[in-house]
């Protein structure tokens, strides 16, 4: 399987743990390592280029994530989101997103909106071009500027663990979803841009609600993990 993982780590000042910990949580996310792919610690060290110490770490860390599940004789393998994950991420997005989208309607200066559209000339072009996987990282720096521009900082803190999950979900369903979450978000960012809080709103719901049917339908053809 030939992959786009990032190259041998140990330069960069953080601990090797939080280093392999980042790159597990981006091969997964982006796909690289599918639900339901076993993990042994000496492929990952290969992977990566560190010791198996590290990489056992980083596998707790991960599991207590919900990025791995470790399996008695079986050792650790990628999850794959239930659908009571995918239910339980909806549940806060669609609290989060739509009171961010309110929030920015009002907020949003028109750099701001410049910065949004920019966003959404990415997306168009990755989405013409079948890159999913950057429509996957666009799709979450679009929903997580939003969060900036509420002006709310509780609001980006809380979202910061929550869109890791919701990139991994997003890049399983992004076959589908790409070309009908560019025109959403179209929409999204004209409601911010109109400073109409309600329109604003609105179009974030059902925003929220075409994501959820999409992602549940997945979850309905893997057994949970």
């Amino acid at each position: 399987m030939e992959t786009d993982l990032p190259g041998k780590i140990g330069a960069q000042h953080l601990p090797l743990r939080d280093q392999v910990l980042a790159a597990l949580r981006k091969g997964i996310i982006s796909g690289d390592y599918p639900p339901g792919e076993r993990l042994t610690e000496d492929r990952l060290a290969e992977d990566f280029g560190v010791s198996r110490n590290p990489v056992r770490e980083a596998l707790r860390v991960a599991e207590a994530e919900g990025f791995v599940v470790i399996l008695p004789r079986r050792g650790a393998v990628v999850a794959s989101p239930s659908s009571a994950t995918i239910d339980d991420i909806f549940a806060v997005r669609e609290r989060l997103e739509t009171l961010a989208a309110r929030l920015a309607a009002v907020r949003a200066t028109p750099g701001d909106v410049v910065t949004l559209r920019a966003i959404l000339d990415q997306a168009r072009l990755a989405t013409e071009h079948q890159d999913l996987r950057g429509v996957g990282e666009l799709n979450s720096a679009l929903h997580l500027r939003i969060l900036e521009i509420s002006g709310n900082p509780w609001l980006a803190s809380i979202a910061k663990a929550l869109y890791l999950h919701v990139q991994w979900v997003f890049q399983m369903t992004a076959d589908v979803r790409a070309p009908h979450s560019w025109d959403e978000h179209i929409k999204l960012v004209d409601a911010i841009e109109s400073g109409d809080g309600d329109l604003a709103e609105s179009v974030a719901l059902e925003h929220v609600g075409a994501a959820a049917t999409a992602a549940h339908e997945i979850a309905g053809a893997r057994p949970a993990r």
